[in-house]
């Protein structure tokens, strides 16, 4: 696949700028896997010696290329497993448990094993759960931890899809739990066992009719320090408070984590050496940080720097390039990056002109440290190429190797990690050094036109839906102006202002000034009560309190609309 990728472009024409070819001319893959074996041998556990260790040579070298760097420590509600085993009724299992779970007693929990098999909402209200033993398919998750919680269960034994067991963060709450979230914390302990295991464990049960369980499991978690490694470079033009782009990637992991996120690690060190190279042609900086509490403190990190920093970046931060696991072995794959839509034809023109294939379109999946969809920041990749997927039911691409004690070194393809920092380089380097900000706002319009047309149908002349489609119609019809003839600082001021006033209607529920659960959201997610208002019929009971949240959700978005079109209506002003 990847030798067609390449053939297909090479038969096209390159239309990248000579110095940007000239910057990926530069990529050093050999340099790359120096740095990166440099820090291969230390386990980053969030908070611990070893991660502060390896952070302080991922600092060296951000030094040695010339940003400045702070590293910033603060507290962090982080969790990190132990030891864990499973009896049933006088046999072990081999265990792992996972961050956030709950920790048992010396005598562990016992009950009544149930095979729930994919752990649905419908099998967990399928009978009484209290105090049982669970046994579901699949990786551990946040959503499967969330309705065991709920369901009152002893603990979840969760059935690897092969016979690795992967380390997972099984929190809904992102980033840091506040008084309104901690009740929300798992509530019961979880772990993992061998596929081979969990189907030894199901004959056992279909022969036997019943069995008891109980599980053994250590988990250390509660507030401590952690790092953010914060290097910054402003332009050389030397304007006070200028624009940046956000750059980032998280440092800790799991076990020696050499792809994920060690690989991530050295391409940004990489793509930062080479933007520094041609910094007088920069007409905005670069901020790059290096987080801590990604894979133990569901995105701590980020979550608290988008807190503790948010003034700031809502007043400068005009985009967020975000890299987690490149240059693995046998990751052929870029099409199926998530991107979000504004940012698509950046992403697809630098992925199309390393690799020659077309980005799917993915919506940009709520993970990977994407912290800032609330301030309105637009945000591209996450993992950027994966393998192809195969018959397991694995959580993605990245190979059976991650979260696992196996992601060494030897998981790194050099040639497919100088790609990626490729790919990294043209998205943050177009970003920085390009007068007009490449960022496609009127196609993020579209795209709410598109949503609102069918509910404007449904709800006939309901006043819920219809003012949103005229309001979204007319931002259209002048969103495409910012490109004919106004200067390149009033339109891109008033892109990053249509950022801010949409960003959180697609990617929140509507609050600017709080995460949201660690879970999927629908696409424009502020939408979601006009639709549970259009999808009842005129005769039903509730359909007028449905109307009342509706009619505050037409408010809501009416006002970001209303923010969105008067940035373009001043860009679009005639200047004195």
């Amino acid at each position: 696949m990847q030798n067609a990728a390449i053939q297909q472009n090479r038969s096209e024409p390159d239309t990248r700028e000579p110095a940007l070819r000239a910057l990926q001319a530069g990529v050093d893959a050999a340099g790359m896997m120096r740095f990166l074996e440099g820090i291969a041998g230390h386990v980053k556990l969030a908070g611990t010696p070893s991660e502060r260790e390896s952070l302080a040579k991922v600092e060296a070298a951000m030094r040695a290329v010339g940003y400045r760097t702070e590293v910033l420590a603060h507290d962090a509600f982080i969790s990190l497993p132990g030891a864990a085993r499973l009896q049933v009724d006088g046999l072990s299992y081999p265990a792992i448990t996972h961050s956030m779970a709950r920790a048992t007693a010396a005598e562990g929990v016992s009950g009544g094993l149930v095979d729930l098999r994919d752990g649905g909402e419908a099998a967990f209200a399928s009978a009484d759960l209290r105090g049982r033993i669970v046994l579901v398919d699949g990786i551990a998750s946040p959503a499967v931890a969330r309705r065991a919680s709920r369901a009152g269960v002893g603990a979840v034994i969760h059935v690897s899809p092969h016979e690795h067991l992967h380390e997972m963060c099984i929190s809904t709450v992102w980033g840091n739990p506040s008084t309104g979230t901690i009740a929300d914390l798992p509530a019961c302990p979880v772990i993992t066992v061998s596929d081979a295991h969990g189907a030894e464990l199901r004959e056992r049960l279909r022969e036997a009719g019943s069995l008891q369980a109980t599980v053994h499991a250590e988990v250390d978690t509660g507030w401590r320090k952690t790092p953010i490694l914060v290097a910054d470079l402003p332009s050389m033009r030397g304007e006070a408070d200028e624009p940046f782009v956000l750059f980032s990637g998280h440092h800790d992991t799991w076990h020696h984590g050499v792809m994920d996120n060690g690989s991530a690690n050295a391409a940004m060190v990489e793509v930062a050496r080479l933007c520094a190279s041609r910094r007088e042609a920069w007409k905005r900086g670069l901020r790059i940080c290096f987080w801590s509490g990604h894979s133990q403190g569901r995105y701590s990190g980020s979550a608290w720097y988008a807190d503790e920093h948010f003034a700031e970046l809502d007043r400068r931060c005009v985009a967020h390039v975000n890299i987690d696991s490149p240059g693995g072995v046998g990751a052929d794959i870029l099409a199926n990056t998530g991107v979000v839509t504004e940012l698509r034809p950046l992403a697809s023109a630098a992925i199309r002109a390393e690799t020659g294939e077309t980005l799917a379109g993915k919506r940009k999946a709520r993970s990977a440290d994407d912290s800032f969809p609330g301030l309105g920041i637009p945000s591209m990749f996450g993992s950027l190429s994966g393998r192809a997927v195969t018959g397991l039911k694995m959580r993605n691409a990245l190979g059976w190797w991650w979260h696992t004690p196996e992601d060494l070194i030897d998981k790194i393809d050099p040639a497919h990690l100088a790609r990626d920092t490729r790919v990294l380089l043209e998205a943050v380097w177009r970003l920085v050094s390009e007068d007009r900000l490449p960022i496609d706002q009127a196609a993020k319009v579209d795209e709410l036109v598109a949503e609102l047309g069918p509910l404007v149908d449904a709800l006939a002349d309901d006043t819920c839906a219809k003012p949103l489609l005229e309001a979204a119609r007319k931002l259209a019809a002048t969103i495409r102006h910012l490109d004919d003839g106004v200067s390149a600082g009033p339109r891109n001021e008033a892109v990053v202002r249509v950022s801010r006033a949409l960003m959180p209607l697609d990617y929140t529920r509507g609050d600017r000034f709080v995460h949201d659960d660690a879970l999927p959201l629908p696409a424009w997610p502020v939408l979601e009560p006009i639709r549970r208002l259009a999808a009842l019929d005129a005769a039903d009971p509730g359909r007028l309190p449905a109307r009342v949240d509706a009619v505050r959700a037409r408010n809501r978005i009416l006002h970001h609309l209303s923010l969105a079109q008067a940035a373009v209506d001043r860009a679009l002003a005639p200047r004195p």
